[in-house]
């Protein structure tokens, strides 16, 4: 454990971040699941209305830093083209 003041409190802003960090990163997990769930029930327009979803917390996350950018536009790019294949 930290000994110094600065450093106790540096681990205590660390352990809120991650704990604040996995909850995005579960919720942009899930409504990726939710986009391929609705491909594979074929049905476009549900697909394309969770796929807006899905855009929009992608890029909240990289916007927070969570997910990097790149990865962000790459998730979004493999999502809307199994969206567009049905």
């Amino acid at each position: 454990m930290a000994n110094h003041k600065s450093a106790i409190k540096r681990a205590r802003q660390n352990e809120i971040k991650r704990v604040r960090n996995k909850v995005v990163r579960t919720g942009t997990k899930s409504i990726i699941k939710k986009v391929r769930a609705a491909v594979g029930e074929n049905s476009a327009k549900k697909a394309m209305t969770e796929l807006n979803n899905a855009k929009s917390v992608i890029d909240r996350a990289a916007q927070r830093g969570i997910l990097h950018k790149k990865n962000a536009a790459r998730k979004i790019s493999r999502l809307t083209k199994l969206v567009n294949s049905i």
